[in-house]
């Protein structure tokens, strides 16, 4: 048996397929990929190589609205797969919600919490997840989700940016320690903008914790915060991905996934 994991975010649709034996935790992501929201329609095609006979459920988080939602939903019928989306809740996964209105919490970073806390039980977790936006979020090491932060990602910096200046118009730059072209001055600007905000929400969650937590970083953006962060940090492809297993397993979908390292 295989599940199908699907990330439908601002932009992009993210999928996986990771093998879930009857009787054994499931494996890791055996393959996976990425295409823009306007190319829903080929994922199907996309998924089908992969092992569309072996797949059984699918279980996603989406972001991105009904309409997309819609057309995902469309491409699993040519599959014959129907997927279980996930919400954000009160509790689940050893995780517990600490937002306002728990519901109003994005579900992709829900099952990035649940994958944090899958991953690390008992720590305390720092997620920074880089996408069209940018979400930090603290968790506690009882599994609290303390709250978190939402800051414009790359694009959506260098957009405003140019909407706002003049002629500003230029080629994506590199992160540069001493930025002297106006390309790696804005992306240099952007990534110290992140890494900023990150160290300070990182100094907050280790006062309440009275411990250093852990760093996570994820989301098809990561790459380009790595050198500017300056926090001890691991890199985890599929947080999301290792979250809407957890969440799977507490379903009855498929076996209880173990901690990983």
């Amino acid at each position: 048996m295989a599940l199908l994991l699907l990330d439908l975010g601002n932009t992009r649709l993210k999928w996986g397929v990771c093998e879930c034996p009857p009787d054994a935790s499931p494996g890791p992501v055996r393959a996976h990929g990425a295409m823009p929201l306007e190319s829903i329609e080929t994922l199907a095609d996309s998924v089908r190589p992969h092992g569309s006979a072996g797949l059984r459920a699918a279980v996603g988080c989406a972001v991105a609205g009904a309409v997309a939602t819609m057309r995902v939903e469309a491409q699993l019928t040519r599959l014959g797969l129907r997927c279980h989306w996930i919400h954000s809740l009160p509790q689940q996964g050893g995780v517990r919600n600490g937002y306002t209105t728990p519901s109003m919490l994005g579900a992709d970073r829900w099952a990035a919490l649940v994958g944090a806390r899958l991953r690390h039980p008992g720590q305390a977790v720092l997620i920074i997840s880089v996408g069209t936006a940018v979400t930090i979020d603290c968790l506690a090491a009882d599994g609290r989700f303390l709250g978190g932060v939402i800051l414009p990602g790359f694009g959506l910096m260098l957009r405003a940016l140019e909407m706002g200046t003049a002629g500003l118009k230029v080629p994506e730059g590199e992160l540069r320690e001493f930025p002297n072209n106006t390309s790696d001055a804005l992306m240099t600007g952007g990534a110290l903008a992140i890494a900023g905000a990150a160290r300070q929400m990182h100094e907050r969650l280790g006062r309440v914790e009275q411990r250093t937590p852990l760093v996570l970083l994820t989301g098809g953006a990561a790459p380009k915060l790595e050198l500017a962060l300056g926090l001890p940090h691991q890199s985890v492809e599929h947080l999301v991905f290792d979250g809407l297993q957890g969440i799977a397993a507490e379903l009855g979908l498929i076996a209880q996934p173990r901690a990983r390292a």
